[in-house]
């Protein structure tokens, strides 16, 4: 059976998910149009720092384990992590790329930030595959009037 346009795109995102470089969290992005890859990104610490190391005292999580965290977790949010749609952005801005009318697969709701960086880089689409421990960025991404739909639920 020949794979829809979501499916090739998020396929693609999850790539890209592996390419995480923080302990902490996984994310991959692709921003397109008409199906046709314009630019990815994931999320780690800048080009050129070290990679992000967090420590994590959960009980029920393996060692090296870079999965959801408990609350109170000393594994808390990453502060010096680049966030997947934030770098897939500024890639296509650093080359030129245009993605005003374009679409994001991401394998996480964005954040509040991210979905702000979303809206005003005028992409009208969002189709995410698991939840962020906060949906406000979801709800910002819908009150802007984008397209926003949970992969596999359409």
């Amino acid at each position: 059976m020949r794979p829809s346009r979501d499916d090739v795109l998020m396929t693609s995102a999850k790539v890209w998910e592996a390419r995480s470089t923080c302990s902490r969290a996984q994310v991959g992005v692709v921003i397109s149009r008409d199906g046709r890859i314009l630019s990815t990104g994931y999320n780690g610490a800048p080009s050129g720092t070290e990679h992000c190391h967090h420590k994590c005292n959960c009980a029920h999580l393996e060692v090296g384990h870079r999965g959801p965290h408990e609350e109170g977790c000393p594994a808390g949010p990453c502060t010096k992590v680049v966030h997947a749609e934030a770098n897939a952005i500024i890639f296509a801005a650093k080359y030129g790329v245009g993605i005003d009318g374009a679409e994001v697969h991401t394998t996480r709701v964005p954040c509040m930030n991210c979905a702000g960086m979303i809206i005003n880089a005028g992409i009208k689409r969002v189709v995410w595959l698991a939840e962020h421990r906060d949906m406000e960025g979801f709800l910002r991404l819908g009150q802007a009037g984008l397209e926003v739909i949970r992969y596999g639920h359409e």
